[in-house]
């Protein structure tokens, strides 16, 4: 398989190992890749303004201008199937890759095996985004890939998937979940929720990245945690 991956640094020179590192993994591991490399989050947003056809973006987070975690930011505006991997050399911005469901954080100076680790996950989950859920709504197939689901919810006989926009059909949850992977998680009898999408867990309550709060049902709380830390 052929992986389109931006590289975004404002140093020259740590675009260039960055690329070597990659081409290294790829030929040692059987794939492809187009390497591009950018460097400033502004150079990278108008060339993907125009071609958004990337697989992973491995972004430096100090830039002059616009850092890596404002461009990742604009980048998951409409797109959550690209893996993001931030580079830095602190530790501080951790957090905020919560944000936009980053992969993970590389520490500079990047260590091979390290990357050649991260590059490896990220195939893997992008494989996995290539799984869809098929869905017959008045005689018409809908296609809906896992990764745009964020979550299901039962009402009465009647089951609502909840993705970029909403699909109401009649079926049980747990016809559902049978089809699923791992990144989905069984929140009691009511709600199937994509773990991806999940940015906060409180006793009660889950709440995902959108905005949204499910009832978390007594008991599920360290399951629940559990399932996160495991998928990730």
């Amino acid at each position: 398989m052929n992986y389109h991956i931006a590289i975004c640094d404002d140093s020259t020179t740590d675009q260039e190992y960055i690329s070597v590192l990659v081409a290294d993994w790829a030929k040692a591991s059987g794939n492809s890749v187009t390497i591009k490399a950018y460097s400033s989050a502004e150079a990278f947003l108008f060339h993907y303004a125009d071609d958004k056809n990337f697989d992973i973006l491995l972004l430096d987070i100090e830039m002059g201008g616009m850092d890596g975690v404002q461009l990742a930011k604009e980048v998951r505006r409409d797109n959550e199937a690209v893996q993001i991997v931030f580079i830095t050399g602190y530790s501080d911005y951790v957090t905020e890759g919560y944000d936009v469901s980053a992969l993970h954080y590389l520490m500079k100076p990047v260590h091979k095996e390290k990357l050649v680790d991260v590059l490896k996950r990220a195939t893997q989950k992008i494989k996995k985004n290539g799984r869809v859920l098929h869905l017959e709504l008045s005689g018409e197939m809908v296609r809906i890939p896992f990764y745009e689901i964020r979550y299901l919810e039962v009402r009465q006989n009647y089951v609502t998937i909840h993705a970029k926009q909403d699909y109401t059909v009649k079926k049980t949850l747990g016809e559902f979940e049978a089809e699923f992977d791992d990144r989905f998680y069984r929140a009691g009898r009511s709600f199937l929720v994509n773990l991806t999408y999940i940015q906060r867990v409180t006793k009660t309550e889950v709440y995902l990245s959108d905005g949204t709060g499910i009832p978390l049902p007594r008991g599920q709380y360290e399951p629940l945690n559990r399932a996160i830390i495991s998928h990730n």
